[in-house]
């Protein structure tokens, strides 16, 4: 498990030690915090070091690593870090590579996404089988971005459109994924609903009971008009699960 240290790897790997799963979590550093049934190997993307001891006797890696979202970063460990994954994988004899994209990032142009499909592409050029799966974005960023404008006194608003998802839902269908076989492009996955930005902001007030002031965010120019065009949502992809405000306040999500 790359990534395993993360949001979302995090989870991941508690799903796959609840389904009786040996787990090896590769990072730069150990947290200390894997769950009974999960090891850490130490392995650098960016340099490649541990990744062979890391990925010995490894038959299927699920790669959910992250960078600091900047052109030169995201590059390093997404693109040039991936292609060194998938060249150890093949001299270890790893059979099935498995790994988290996101939806749209093909069709929104920030620079990040671009990694994500240049990392994508790496994939399936790739000596190793694989499986690929796009997920719209986690609750927990939506939290992360609202919450930390909140801290100088601003909310975002303005006419994006988001359908964030419940990151728990996310690693389930990861954690199926590892425990199948290579099947290539997976069925996207994203949240119950789509929303605006203004719309996720004012359920953010409601929940956390505060009110900074309203910062309309312009959407301007080829970005603008894909993130206002839904470029990052899928409906057609949308799963049972939490809505925003419901994982918010943690209210469980209640089948039909």
């Amino acid at each position: 498990m790359v990534g395993g240290t993360g949001m979302l790897g995090s989870l991941v790997v508690g799903e796959l030690v609840a389904r009786g799963e040996e787990v090896r979590v590769l990072s730069r550093r150990d947290t200390g915090r894997l769950p009974i049934g999960a090891s850490h190997c130490r392995a650098d993307l960016v340099s490649g070091d541990g990744l062979a001891e890391g990925l010995a006797g490894i038959e299927v890696v699920v790669d959910a690593s992250n960078s600091i979202p900047t052109r030169r970063q995201a590059r390093r460990v997404l693109i040039e870090g991936t292609g060194r994954l998938l060249r150890a994988g093949a001299d270890t004899g790893v059979r099935h590579h498995v790994a988290v994209s996101i939806v749209g990032c093909d069709r929104v142009p920030m620079a990040y996404y671009k990694a994500k499909v240049e990392q994508e592409r790496a994939i399936v050029s790739g000596p190793l089988p694989w499986s690929l799966l796009r997920a719209t974005q986690f609750h927990s960023l939506v939290e992360w971005a609202l919450a930390s404008a909140a801290r100088f006194g601003v909310l975002p608003t303005g006419a994006a459109r988001l359908q964030p998802v419940d990151a728990e839902v996310v690693a389930q269908r990861v954690a199926a994924a590892a425990g199948g076989e290579p099947a290539g492009r997976l069925p996207d996955v994203a949240g119950p609903e789509t929303s605006t930005l203004s719309e996720l902001a004012r359920a953010w007030r409601r929940a956390r009971g505060r009110h900074p002031l309203p910062l309309r965010i312009p959407m301007l120019g080829p970005l603008g008009r894909a993130l206002r065009d839904g470029g990052l949502c899928d409906p057609g992809a949308a799963v049972e699960g939490r809505t925003f405000e419901q994982w918010l306040t943690g209210e469980r999500h209640r089948q039909p």
